[in-house]
This record gives structure tokens, sequence and C-alpha cells, in this order.
């Protein structure tokens, strides 16, 4: 199956190392085989299902916090990278030394967190000159500032290839991201990810958000809107690189249901600019939640078999041929 294929053979972009700051920070994130838990173990992060080694007791119920690894159901508990049993002398007849976390590899590009199952590929081999700008971006982001999560009602196919076209923009986002008028652009294909970046065609907001950048510390930005796609399930956009929107579209079991999730990132602020920034950071928050919304009710009106039925793509719709065409390479079609 094409989904278990990409969820176990490729890594994939989790998060970034500043929402996991502090010893017993946690992200909980679902995904196509249960629950993903990013959790900072007394400094080293890691990464595992969200399933308790003795019955299954889901560890986190929340999607983020500040908790230990500590299971409510019989005790259990995960620290210093080891499974803690509370009276083991009652498990004389099992072997505990399987009672383990189900891990996940955990690999680094710069501070951006990737994990893998059984990847076929280093993580540097996938990334390929994506690499060096995931590494910029990553030394510019200062922290989360919101975490949305939810399911979107249909294929995590069709989801995914809206975020990848502009094509859309002016009918689905009139009042939230067609405001900026995006022109054209350029896109970049490096093997199986890609690259858009375009110029802010709305004269009136690129001076507006040009002189924003009086409130932040930044040594990389593209002056305009970029959006990189890290296949197979995470796309990483920004405007002028003053917050930068992490979303992962990950597959449910159900095949008319994505798990989608969405952090705003944030750039390091001057201090004396930090309320103004956080003005800032709310209404980038506010308008990104309408236009992930605006999404969810276009794709849940299309069929998952329009995938295999409808084929035509403008010329805007480059990055869904790119994307298209690299799934047909994994699936030998």
């Amino acid at each position: 199956m094409l989904e278990q294929r990409l969820s176990r053979r490729y890594w994939h972009l989790i998060g970034h190392r500043t929402e996991l700051l502090a010893d017993n920070d946690f992200l909980r994130l679902n995904w196509a085989d249960g629950e993903i838990v990013l959790f900072n173990d007394h400094g080293n992060i890691v990464a595992f299902d969200n399933l308790c080694p003795h019955r299954g007791t889901r560890f986190f119920v929340d999607a983020h916090g500040n908790h230990p690894a500590h299971c409510a159901y019989h005790g259990w508990r995960f620290e210093h990278g080891t499974v803690h049993i509370p009276q083991p002398q009652r498990f004389a007849p099992c072997d505990l030394a399987k009672a383990k976390l189900n891990e996940f590899r955990v690999e680094w590009c710069a501070d951006f967190m990737f994990i893998g199952v059984e990847p076929i590929m280093s993580l540097s081999e996938q990334l390929g000159e994506t690499e060096q700008v995931l590494e910029e971006i990553s030394f510019n982001i200062a922290g989360r500032h919101d975490f949305n999560q939810y399911e979107f009602e249909c294929n995590w196919r069709i989801a995914l290839e809206n975020a990848l076209e502009p094509y859309h923009i002016d009918m689905v986002h009139p009042n939230s991201l067609g405001t900026l008028r995006l022109e054209d652009g350029e896109n970049e294909f490096h093997g199986v990810n890609s690259i858009w970046r375009a110029p802010v065609g709305n004269s009136r907001v690129d001076k507006q958000l040009r002189a924003m950048n009086r409130l932040f510390n930044i040594d990389y930005r593209y002056e305009g809107y970029q959006s990189l796609y890290i296949f197979p399930f995470a796309m990483l956009s920004s405007t002028y690189g003053y917050s930068y929107s992490l979303q992962n579209f990950f597959p449910s079991t159900n095949p008319e249901r994505t798990h989608f999730t969405s952090r705003l990132l944030t750039a390091p602020v001057i201090p004396e600019r930090l309320a103004t920034a956080q003005s800032f950071f709310d209404s980038t928050a506010q308008v990104n939640r309408k236009v992930f919304d605006e999404d969810h009710q276009i794709c849940k009106r299309i069929p998952t078999r329009a995938l295999e039925t409808h084929l035509t793509l403008a010329d805007n719709e480059a990055k869904v041929r790119h994307f298209r065409e690299s799934l047909a390479a994994i699936s030998g079609r």
C-alpha cells in the first residue's frame, strides 16, 4: 500500500527543537499508524508511539504540554531512556527486557526534527538541495506561537495537492491569503521535494511587510512568499520569514480523512519590539487558521476517486504534477 510505503520508507519533518526546550515537554501528533509523541527526556528528544508497553494505555491525551511520560493506569514511566516498572518481581514469567517503547529513528536538519521507521536513504539524500534552505530557516526560528490540529474530511493527497498549488488562491482565499495578490513566481524541484517562491503583488501590503523587518533579528528571509514541500507529508511556508507555518498532512486509516496539523513557528524578536510582534503573530495565526479552514471546506467537496479520473493541470499546478510523478515512480506505475 502506497501510504504505508511512504510512512515507513521516508523521513518525516515533524517539528522544531524550540518546541521541546524543557524537560518533559511533549507534542502528540496523529498519523496513519496511531499517535506519535515527541518528548524531551532530560535534554534528549525522542519520538515514540503513544502507548505504554505494558497494556497499551496512552501516555498523553493533550496535544502538547509539559508532563512526565507516566502511565496513569499502572504507574509505568519512561525516563532517562529507560522504561521504569513498578513491582518488577510480579512479572517473573515475562521477559521485561522486551518491555520497551516503540521508538522512531530521529535525525536532525539543523534544528528541524525528522523521524523515520525504516528509511531507504539518509536524510541528507532525501532532502537534496532543500537541506541548505531548511538549515537557514531553522536558525531563524525562536519558538512556537500557535498549534492547530484536526481532521480534514478528505483523502490526504487531496489536502496536500491543494497546498501545493496557487491556482485556487483567488477563488478560495479572496479575503485571507488572496489579499497578498501573489505573483506567478517560480518553482524549484529538488528530487521529490519542491519550492515555490512568489513576490507579493499587493504593493500596499508588501510595503507594510517590509516595514515589519524592524521587529525581528533574522539573517535569512525570502522577500515575498516561500513555500517548501518536504516529501512526503510536510509543507513549510512563510511570508518574509517573520514566521513559518509548518503543516503535516498525514494519511489516516480512513482513506476519506487526513490527520492535519499546523504550527506557527516564529522568528527571533528584538526585545524592545516584543509587544508589537506578539500582536503580529496573533494576527498571523488567525489568518492561517482561516486559510486552513477555507482549504478544508473546499477539499472535502472532492471525492477520492477524482485523483485517478480528473488529471488536467494548469501551468501553475506544476508542483502537483511533480508530486504525482513522484508517487507514480514510487508505486512503479
